[in-house]
């Protein structure tokens, strides 16, 4: 496909299928379809093939590191196992064309357009450099063109190639049979054709230097737009690549013979994941990635599952918990039983998701495709018309041929094609300078449009990482020396929320002691002497149970406050007394709330959800300003995508905003995506915007530049057309030769490019 019409077409022909419900996305180059037991895949194909294209079926998902995945074999997006993802050959392919003709452009349009630098036969050597610019550069348009042709279409690739041609063979027919190819030929400007292609001083026309350079323009838009789609597969690879690679699996001690040992003693074989089994028992390490779905046979940890579930406290486990593959162990070994494996896995899961969630996104239809539609069978049919009227009316061949050759120039689409990649390139230059990446220019058609925000809560509006938000004392003890012991406790520990603690008593200028005989009760607490006090911090149940320590009421109605909030306490005490409460949570952005109120002068709606529980929602949204009607808490990652379809299905335009691996499908859902820079890769890769600073602040930033851009794009949109519509009469009726008709495309894409430029003042503190 070439042009979001082929993706149209596509999709109508499959539609008449009986049963058949098709949703074709050019961007991604797939279809989703719908379809009855009556109707196979051959006949899917075979209606595709039909309509002039090619289709295939996709293979299931896998990781790019499965080794079963044989050099050549598709992978997830088509990519092929060992070789190069097509997507980047075809950008690669584009730049390869662009490079090769720009070259080959530059020395005929300089010949042409500079008198001075017309030597004697340089009209022979501009046909020798445009020909394979001609011919070479702009064979996809030729050949796409034809494509069409063949089943009664017309779009712009028809007008591209027409109009190169017509430029091409005119000149090509002058130089082989009148006075232009003569030695001594001079190509001067003239305002009035003059009804022949040379006069008596030896001055004649030809427009190789239109023909070269249109297709150069084009090839540069084509290009830009290829290294666009090259990200839409991104998304998959990067999820399917968050899993670990290897893993440490107990097998069998083997014997000298190799049989497996008798005494049933095992030991640790690492392997590559693709080889694990149902059943198998593997070793995770602190730190290490959970290599597959399974249950926890051995140890107690607490386990990172941030990226899946957005649930920003880590979750304690302990023998007969589930875990999640790619989740980070971030406490003690444990021992796992693989459970699910491969693609039933909760991770390949979610890359089906977002893979359904690209397919389905409505695909993009350019506004100089849709008119093209209609204005390319018009321009060729005018251009016909005049040439049968000026031979009608007596006038010489060679005239009717030029104002009906001056008809095709006139049209060429070179301010079209550069009507968006001019407009784009500036508006995402200016965007990286503010700390917004837009990545197509079907992200700007979808932030006009859009009515409603959804936030995601961790790591988005909040940092997503935890720390120290209030410490309750009982009477008479000082904070710094809570912060002293509870401190040099918990920087003994790996857990997530002892990490903050000991992070915080650091910042404070606090010094932090060596620990004698630390002990970590896993998820309970820790414990040890500190500077020749018995200290212990952690959980009440297990201070009261464990410990005999009985809490003050101040402290429980402190911890109870807090807990109702959605925040972790974690109590302290030394020498048999509970001492203090120190409230642990995932803080809130200081830029979120400013963020918030600049949506909503946007005439956006914010929409808060998380994973979280309703508690700590609530107590954030409250903290930025969102409505507590439009706060959606609990939601696993599966169902995220379902909350922004529900939005949809009830007129609204969404705009989802993420950070994490349980983001991504729900930000290719949505009609717009923007991921936070701080992020995950997938999350990125899912996006439409990126806003790289991870300050929530450049979301209303972004919408206001890529609306901008919007608006410039139509506007380059809208005087490309009216130049064409006001200079076509002129050109039929032969006031406008193809050499003025060439410097007036040439000044509409100087046109086109000047008000894209305007683009680099865009200055996001004006509202």
């Amino acid at each position: 496909m070439t042009c979001a019409s082929c993706a149209a077409r596509i999709e109508k022909k499959l539609n008449k299928l009986d049963g058949v419900t098709a949703t074709v996305n050019y961007a991604t180059e797939k279809a989703k379809v719908h379809f009855p037991d009556s109707v196979s895949t051959e006949d899917l194909i075979d209606t595709v093939t039909a309509t002039g294209y090619t289709a295939t079926v996709p293979t299931p998902l896998a990781p790019a590191t499965d080794p079963a995945a044989a050099p050549g074999t598709p992978g997830p997006q088509g990519v092929t196992g060992g070789g190069l993802d097509p997507r980047e050959a075809e950008a690669r392919a584009w730049r390869t064309r662009l490079t090769v003709s720009g070259v080959l452009t530059v020395p005929v349009v300089a010949m042409s357009m500079i008198p001075a630098l017309q030597f004697d036969n340089w009209q022979w050597i501009s046909l020798t450099l445009a020909s394979p610019v001609v011919v070479w550069g702009a064979l996809p348009f030729h050949r796409a063109a034809f494509t069409n042709a063949r089943h009664g279409a017309a779009t712009m690739d028809t007008l591209i190639s027409v109009g190169v041609s017509a430029a091409y063979l005119w000149s090509l027919w002058a130089l082989l049979f009148t006075h232009a190819g003569r030695t001594g030929m001079r190509m001067p400007f003239e305002l009035l054709p003059s009804g022949d292609t040379a006069d008596a001083a030896g001055s004649a026309h030809i427009y190789l230097e239109v023909a070269a350079a249109v297709t150069t323009f084009i090839l540069a838009g084509r290009y830009f737009e290829a290294r666009a789609k090259r990200s839409s597969g991104a998304a998959l690879r990067a999820l399917l690549d968050m899993g670990a690679k290897d893993v440490a699996v107990l097998r069998a001690r083997p014997t000298s013979n190799g049989a497996p040992d008798p005494s049933g003693e095992t030991v640790e074989t690492r392997i590559p994941v693709a080889q694990l089994v149902v059943g198998d028992q593997f070793v995770v390490r602190p730190g290490e990635k959970i290599a597959t779905d399974g249950i926890v046979t051995s140890g107690t940890s607490a386990v990172d599952a941030s990226m899946l579930t957005g649930e920003s406290v880590p979750v304690e486990v302990a023998p007969g918990d589930p875990v999640v593959g790619a989740t980070v162990n971030a406490g003690g070994r444990l021992l796992v039983r693989a459970t699910r494996v491969g693609a039933d896995t909760q991770l390949a899961q979610m890359a089906r998701l977002v893979e359904d969630a690209q397919n389905g996104k409505a695909q993009v239809q350019r506004l100089a495709d849709r008119v093209s539609a209609v204005f390319v069978p018009i321009v060729i049919g005018l251009a016909i018309a005049t040439l049968a009227a000026w031979l009608a009316t007596g006038h010489t061949a060679t005239a009717a041929f030029t104002a009906a050759v001056a008809v095709l120039i006139i049209a060429c689409p070179c301010a079209l094609g550069l009507a968006t990649p001019t407009a784009l390139l500036v508006g995402t230059g200016r965007g990286a300078q503010l700390g917004i990446l837009i990545k197509g220019p079907q992200v700007l058609e979808s932030t006009r449009r859009v009515d409603t925000v959804v936030l995601d809560k961790t790591g988005t509006v909040t940092t997503g990482q935890m720390g120290v938000v209030a410490i309750h004392t009982a009477d008479s003890v000082p904070v710094n020396d809570v912060l002293h012991v509870a401190g040099s406790l918990e920087n003994a520990s790996e857990h997530p929320i002892a990490r903050a603690v000991a992070a915080h008593a650091q910042a404070a200028g606090i010094d932090l002691t060596d620990v004698e005989s630390f002990s970590n009760a896993g998820g309970q607490g820790v414990s040890g002497v500190v500077d020749g006090h018995a200290a212990v911090a952690g959980r009440r149940t297990w201070l009261q149970q464990d410990w005999s320590m009985t809490p003050p009421n101040t402290l429980r109605t402190a911890a109870s406050a807090a807990e109702q909030l959605g925040q972790t306490p974690v109590w302290v005490g030394w020498d048999g007394q509970v001492t203090a409460v120190i409230v642990v949570a995932d803080q809130v952005k200081e830029s979120s709330a400013a963020a918030i109120a600049e949506l909503k002068e946007l005439g956006l709606r914010p929409v808060l959800l998380t994973g979280d529980n309703a508690a700590a929602a609530a107590a954030v949204a409250a903290t930025v300003g969102i409505d507590p009607a439009d706060v959606i808490a609990e939601v696993l990652p599966q169902d995220k995508v379902d909350v922004v379809a529900a939005l949809q299905r009830d007129g609204a335009v969404v705009a989802m905003v993420g950070d994490g691996v349980n983001d991504a499908a729900a930000l290719a859902q949505a009609d717009l995506g923007l991921s936070m820079g701080t992020g995950t890769d997938v999350a990125i890769e899912a996006s439409d915007l990126t806003l790289v600073t991870g300050d929530l602040r450049a979301a209303p930033d972004a919408i206001r530049l890529s609306r901008a851009t919007l608006r410039t794009i139509k506007g380059n949109l809208f005087w490309a057309f009216a130049y064409n519509v006001a200079a076509l009469p002129l050109a039929a009726i032969g006031l406008l030769n193809p050499l003025i008709a060439g410097a007036a495309m040439a000044f509409s894409s100087v046109f086109v490019v000047s008000n894209s430029l305007r683009l680099r003042r865009f200055d996001p503190a004006r509202r």
